[in-house]
């Protein structure tokens, strides 16, 4: 038996899990909001075209529009100026879209505190734990903030202050670029970095360092609750846009069946 036909045996018979990790897209979906004088990007939206109808008898089908970092999203390393001259986000190698699952689990800690962010100690303890950060993994950091998801005031929980979530501390963000050998990061946040990003040094440090480092981010996920420390895959499946920054995802997760 071949190993992929051993997989498609396994998925029939249960013994592997396919767990969605896409947050649904709609035009209420939470998105990015920068303050004025920045630019911010088109929400998505469905134009009807034909629903079985004189336009189209026997089908319907719709225009979207969207921006391209919009609900689960991937950001390619063109996105920041850091990534200036990198790739796009056709460009990634299908390779480093798919790889081992790490789960730093830190609930606790974002639920005390919104504003907590992840450190280079906290990647280490959980290597102590389930061993070394595997070559092409992605670190998929869980803290609960997928349950806000279809809730825009608490996804993005801002004030005048600016907003409120979870993210990297500057050291880490240089260490998961230059040190891990990862092919990106995943969080459950509206976006890769901390809510107060724009307050550090340099501002959005995981933005600045991950992709002028040619790994690569994903943000909006779901169900991390499902998968094991250790052991899942990732498969980041984004558009492949000639150019594109970035672009909404289909992020899917191969789980053992034994687990949950």
């Amino acid at each position: 038996m071949s190993q992929l036909t051993g997989l498609l045996t396994s998925l029939a018979a249960g013994e592997v899990r396919v767990v969605d990790l896409t947050n649904t897209l709609s035009n209420e979906t939470p998105t990015i909001r920068l303050p004025e004088p920045f630019a911010n990007l088109v929400d998505f939206s469905l134009e009807e075209v034909s629903a079985y109808n004189e336009p189209g008898p026997l089908w319907k089908h719709h225009n979207i529009s969207t921006g391209e970092h919009i609900g689960t999203h991937l950001d390619a390393p063109v996105h920041w100026a850091t990534g200036r001259g990198g790739k796009d986000v056709s460009q990634i190698e299908p390779s480093r879209l798919v790889g081992p699952a790490c789960v730093l689990d830190v609930t606790r800690e974002a639920a005390a505190d919104a504003d907590f962010l992840v450190d280079v100690e906290h990647v280490k303890a959980w290597e102590d734990r389930h061993g070394p950060i595997p070559e092409n993994a992605w670190l998929l950091v869980r803290t609960g903030w997928g349950a806000y998801a279809q809730d825009p005031i608490r996804f993005l929980n801002a004030d005048e202050a600016g907003a409120h979530t979870p993210g990297f501390t500057v050291e880490c963000a240089r260490w998961l670029a230059d040190v891990a050998p990862i092919s990106g990061v995943g969080v459950e946040t509206v976006g890769i970095d901390a809510g107060l990003a724009p307050t550090m040094d340099p501002i959005f440090p995981l933005h600045h360092f991950l992709l002028g480092a040619d790994k690569y981010g994903v943000t909006s996920l779901q169900n991390l609750d499902r998968l094991p420390a250790t052991g899942a895959v990732i498969v980041v499946a984004p558009l492949p846009i000639l150019g594109g920054t970035g672009s909404p995802a289909r992020v899917l997760a191969f789980v053992d069946g034994a687990h949950g």
